[in-house]
């Protein structure tokens, strides 16, 4: 359905206003004096590309959801998407401190359960389901 897909794209656009807001929170600039200025160029210029992607995802759901649930490139990029977004689950669990993790109870849970929403959106749009 058009709407799940809309909502992903504002799902999208809210984790967007959250890699904003989570420099301060992760005290990033503190944190990326302590490296090489290459390490954190890279890391600023990585989660720069990051935002852009997450934007692109966003437009994509906003403007074209009935070709990410149609055929053919629209099928194929809601199933790359979904991959994206479902192994980002498991990252999450697994590979996170489960320290800051657990100081960051909310983060956490929003975090996990809106990328566990969107891989299904997305998953569901790339078999074709959501029509």
């Amino acid at each position: 359905m058009i709407t799940w897909l809309r909502a992903a794209g504002a799902v999208q656009v809210a984790l967007i206003a959250g890699n904003f807001l989570l420099p301060a929170k992760l005290r990033c600039r503190e944190n990326l004096k302590r490296v090489s200025p290459i390490v954190a160029q890279v890391f600023i210029v990585h989660w720069a590309y990051i935002v852009l992607t997450l934007a692109a995802f966003a437009a994509l759901c906003f403007w074209f959801p009935q070709e990410l649930a149609g055929p053919g490139l629209g099928r194929f990029l809601a199933a790359f998407m979904a991959g994206f977004w479902l192994l980002r689950v498991p990252v999450q669990l697994f590979f996170y401190d489960p320290k800051q993790r657990r100081e960051h109870g909310l983060a956490d849970v929003s975090f996990l359960a809106s990328a566990s929403y969107l891989g299904l959106v997305f998953a569901f749009a790339a078999l074709g389901r959501l029509r």
